[in-house]
């Protein structure tokens, strides 16, 4: 841990100054030179430092691109996402999120509480399985099959309430209606008294990368009133993926 500790404080050097020698390095954070050459030759052995020219400097590499590109496109969603999420729970009055596949969860970024949400829960960060709940249904749904499979087999089809689905052949069939209709929907599949629907944000190359929702108690999301709103819940997807660069 000392190791990871060390190789971090390196990387936040190297950005805070732009270069840094050995010895500066081993300076600031209190190591012989020999240990600070091994964390940087370690770094750059995996692009993230390089040597600036033959001074002897140090500064990061593009290897810090490559990780930084697969968080800009969750930024870019959240921030696109943002002043649509907080039209919608004003007008459907119920918990907005957005969520992306984590692996094998779907994990939500960003939430909006409508003016009619009854309850503080906070979904933001929270990994729910995909299967449960109407945003990970969606993102489901527009996987290839090999990756669906390849998913499910990780996350498995685990009885969360008595109403979710765990027959595969029953999951697949709700997803082909997914595909359909165009969103997808979670009758306290995830928590007894919670309804939710979920709709497809798309990247600029059409690839579905996100899922837009609106969650609320069953008393009033009824299963009717669910699908009346299904879609403004969509308009608003497409309106995300438009702010995305998709021109569909």
């Amino acid at each position: 841990m000392q190791s990871v500790d060390r190789a971090i404080s390196v990387l936040e050097i190297l950005a805070r100054r732009g270069e840094s020698g050995v010895s500066e390095v081993a300076a600031e954070i209190e190591v012989h030179k020999s240990t600070a050459f091994r964390l940087l030759g370690a770094l750059e052995a995996r692009g993230l430092v390089e040597q600036a020219g033959e001074r002897g400097k140090y500064r990061l590499g593009f290897g810090i691109v490559r990780l930084a590109g697969a968080v800009t496109g969750r930024i870019d969603i959240t921030q696109q996402g943002r002043p649509v999420c907080e039209e919608l729970a004003e007008e459907i009055g119920e918990t907005v999120n957005i969520a992306v596949l984590q692996e094998y969860y779907a994990v939500n970024l960003y939430q909006v509480r409508g003016p009619g949400a009854v309850t503080a829960q906070n979904w933001v960060g929270q990994l729910t399985p995909p299967h449960a709940t109407s945003s990970g249904k969606v993102l489901l749904a527009y996987l290839p099959a090999k990756e669906r499979a390849a998913v499910l087999a990780e996350s498995g089809l685990k009885k969360v309430t008595q109403h979710t689905i765990t027959a595969k052949t029953k999951l697949e069939k709700n997803l082909v209606d997914v595909r359909e209709s165009g969103y997808a929907w979670a009758l306290e599949e995830l928590e007894l008294g919670l309804h939710a629907m979920a709709a497809p944000i798309r990247n600029r190359d059409g690839e579905v990368v996100a899922a837009l929702s609106a969650s609320g108690p069953a008393y009033r999301l009824t299963k009717e009133r669910l699908h009346e709103l299904a879609p403004v819940l969509i308009k608003g997807a497409d309106e995300i993926s438009h702010r995305m660069g998709y021109l569909g």
